[in-house]
C-alpha cells in the first residue's frame, strides 16, 4: 500500500509536468495561431485592395482614351482656326493695300523720317568735328600759338 500510496504521487507529478509542457506547447501555438491569423487578415486586405485596383484599370484606361481623343480634336480644332486667322489676315492685307486712303501719305511719312534721320546723322557728324576743332585750339593755345590771328587768316580766304 505504502507503494501505491507514492507510485500515485509520482504519477501525479509526472502528469503535472505533462500538462505544464503541454500549456507551454498552447501558448506558443495560439501566438502562432494569432500571428498566422493576423496574416491572413492582412493578406485578405491586399487582396481586396489589389482586385479593387484591377477593377479600376479598365475604367482609368477607357477615361484617359477619353481625354486623349478630345485632346486630339482640340488640337485639330485650334489648326483650322489658325489657319481660318491667317487667311483673314491675308484678305486684309490685300484689301488694305488697295483700299488704304493712307497709302500715299505714309510713303511720304517715311520719306520725312529718312531724311530726319539723315540730317541727324549729319549733325552729329558736326559736333564731333567742333569738339575736334576744340581740342585742337586748345592744344595749340599751350603751345604759345597766336590763335586770333590764324583765325582772322582763316575767315579772310572764305
Amino acid at each position: 500500500m505504502p507503494l501505491d500510496f507514492l507510485s500515485s504521487l509520482f504519477k501525479r507529478k509526472k502528469e503535472e509536468e505533462v500538462e505544464g509542457e503541454q500549456e507551454e506547447i498552447n501558448v506558443e501555438e495560439l501566438e502562432e495561431r494569432v500571428e498566422n491569423r493576423e496574416e491572413n487578415e492582412q493578406l485578405n486586405q491586399i487582396m481586396e485592395r489589389i482586385n479593387e485596383i484591377e477593377n479600376d484599370i479598365p475604367r482609368i484606361k477607357i477615361s484617359i482614351d477619353n481625354i486623349k481623343k478630345q485632346i486630339q480634336e482640340l488640337r485639330e480644332e485650334i489648326e483650322r482656326l489658325d489657319k481660318t486667322i491667317k487667311d483673314v489676315m491675308m484678305l486684309y492685307e490685300v484689301v488694305s493695300q488697295e483700299i488704304n486712303p493712307f497709302k500715299e501719305q505714309l510713303s511720304q511719312e517715311t520719306s520725312l523720317s529718312s531724311e530726319i534721320q539723315e540730317l541727324k546723322k549729319q549733325i552729329e557728324e558736326i559736333r564731333m568735328e567742333l569738339a575736334q576743332v576744340k581740342n585742337d585750339i586748345k592744344v595749340l593755345a599751350g603751345y604759345g600759338v597766336d590763335i586770333d590771328s590764324i583765325l582772322y587768316e582763316v575767315l579772310a580766304e572764305v
